[in-house]
Order: structure tokens, then C-alpha cells, then sequence
């Protein structure tokens, strides 16, 4: 049975004549009331008859008027439930990041989406691993990943989105976190102060990054102890290990006993990795508002 005859037989009822229905209807006289005779037809049933002027639904045609309430109901919802999700606003979205992510303009991005689509199922997971991030993306466990190293494939896309300097994460009692010496620092540095890093097998990304900046300022790097995780990291800075590396945007955690200074002539690149062929429309919300404005 189709919808329209439906909502023509709930008109009626509700209008109380054809020729009122049909004007509601946008419909001529003569066409409703052969759709109305061809429902009957279906129903095999008389579904109005005259009471005075007022045309009133039968005992069939107030059993059929008022299921048919509530099937045209749960028939807009079900539209409303389509068309939501065809524009991104419902479904689920999964979105990995690197730690140090979140504390920069994805937090705020995420948030913003939180708000603005409190029915979307958003799933987030923090990840250490680079390779593990591109491949969940590949394999569909993730719609998108915000990594600093995707792998190279041709079933993603990844485009460089923020770049934010490194900075020195100093005890807070440390000569090189005094006075002047707050100013940002040059990579010679790292040769005054062992360093506290994460193990290589958690994030090889990060490890190799900072090692590779000791080489470059000519740097035998000095590990006095590792963590796996950045409150880790910075507890072991302010018990007076040594110094972490980290990116800037760890600053707004402001760690007791923790004095972070910048590094001249660094940066590490955050991608938005995702797969080419994501049709996910709920992503293309995120990265719309991911890049719109991304710094």
C-alpha cells in the first residue's frame, strides 16, 4: 500500500469533506476521490460515509485513519533518520591521534563536533604507533588518523595539517630553566642535560625524532630513564631525571615542577591520514572543520 493514499484518507478525516481535502491537498475533487474508492478497493471495505455535510471514517475507516497516523509518523522519522545520516550528522566516526595531538587545535576541533552533532557516535583512540594508525585507517577500524608519520600507500590520503615547534621539558630547578635562560634554547642544549625518552618500542616515531636532533647538534644523546606515556614523561623531568622532549603544545598540561623551553629550528608535522575511498560523510565533516582553520 503506498503512503499517499494514506495521507489522503487521514485529509479527509481530518477535514471532514473531499473537496476540503483535496484543496489541502493541493489535489482536484475527482482525482482524491478516486484515490479514495481505490483504497477502499485495496481495504475491500467502506471506509467514509456521509454523516449530514461531514464526511466521518467508518469503524474500518477509523481503525485504518488511525494506524495510519502512526505509520505516517514513523514513516517521517524514518527520513529524518536518512537524511541525518546522508549529511554526517548521526553514525559512528573513529578518529586515532598521536598523544601529543590532542593538546593543539584537534582538541578543539573534536569538541566543536561534540557539540554540534550530539548524535554522532564518536570514537576516539589514542595511539603511539604510526604504523599501527595508518593500518587500522586501512583496514576500516578507523576513519581517520592524525598521525606525524602515515605509512606511503595508495589507498590513503594524507595531508600535512599543523606544524608546531619542539620544545625542552627542564626540572624546574635546572640552571638551563632559570631567569634568561627560559629564552628558547638552541639544540647545543641537549649536550648540558640527560634526556628522558620514550621507549622505542612504544613510539619509534618520537624516539627517532629526538635522536635524530641530538646527531644534528652534534649531541651524544644521554638517556637517564624512559617512560610510556607524556604524565610519565614529565614526572620523571620533575623528580630531576632529565629533560624531555616533547612538542610545544604539552605546555598547557603545566606540570608542577616541570619549565619548558623552545627549541630553534624545530617543528614536527601532524597528517590527517585517511583512506581515499572513505565515503563516510561525518568525516567530511571533520575535516572540514579540521581545516578550515588549522593552526
Amino acid at each position: 500500500m503506498e503512503l499517499r493514499l494514506l495521507r489522503y484518507a487521514v485529509t479527509v478525516a481530518d477535514e471532514g469533506s473531499v473537496s476540503a481535502a483535496a484543496r489541502r491537498l493541493h489535489m482536484t475533487q475527482p482525482t482524491l476521490s478516486r484515490q479514495l474508492r481505490e483504497l477502499e478497493r485495496q481495504m475491500d471495505t467502506v471506509l467514509f460515509a456521509r454523516d449530514g455535510r461531514t464526511l466521518v471514517p467508518t469503524a474500518a475507516g477509523t481503525a485504518l485513519v488511525d494506524r495510519a497516523r502512526r505509520v505516517l509518523a514513523e514513516a517521517g522519522r524514518l527520513r529524518e533518520d536518512v537524511d541525518a545520516a546522508a549529511q554526517g550528522r548521526t553514525g559512528r566516526l573513529t578518529v586515532t591521534f598521536s598523544g601529543s595531538g590532542i593538546n593543539g587545535p584537534l582538541g578543539a576541533a573534536l569538541g566543536r563536533l561534540h557539540t554540534d552533532l550530539p548524535d554522532l557516535d564518536l570514537r576516539l583512540v589514542e595511539s603511539f604507533d604510526d604504523h599501527a594508525m595508518s593500518q587500522g585507517v586501512l583496514d576500516g577500524r578507523y576513519d581517520l588518523a592524525v598521525q606525524r608519520l602515515p605509512l606511503a600507500s595508495g589507498e590513503l590520503t594524507a595531508t600535512a595539517w599543523w606544524s608546531e615547534p619542539l620544545s625542552v621539558f627542564l626540572p624546574a630547578a635546572h640552571p638551563l630553566a632559570q631567569g634568561l635562560a627560559r629564552q628558547p634554547a638552541d639544540l647545543t642544549v641537549l649536550d648540558e642535560i640527560p634526556l628522558v625518552l620514550w621507549p622505542r618500542d612504544v613510539s619509534p616515531r618520537s624516539y627517532d625524532e629526538i635522536i635524530a636532533l641530538c646527531h644534528r647538534a652534534g649531541v651524544s644523546p644521554r638517556v637517564a630513564a624512559e617512560g610510556r606515556t607524556v604524565q610519565t614523561l614529565l614526572a620523571l623531568v620533575a623528580a630531576g631525571f632529565g629533560a624531555a622532549i616533547l612538542t610545544d603544545s604539552h605546555r598547557t598540561l603545566r606540570r608542577t615542577g616541570v619549565t619548558p623551553r623552545l627549541l630553534n629550528h624545530t617543528s614536527s608535522t601532524l597528517y590527517l591520514t585517511h583512506r581515499t575511498d572513505n565515503a563516510n560523510p561525518s568525516l567530511g565533516r571533520l575535516l572540514d572543520a579540521l581545516t578550515l582553520k588549522p593552526g
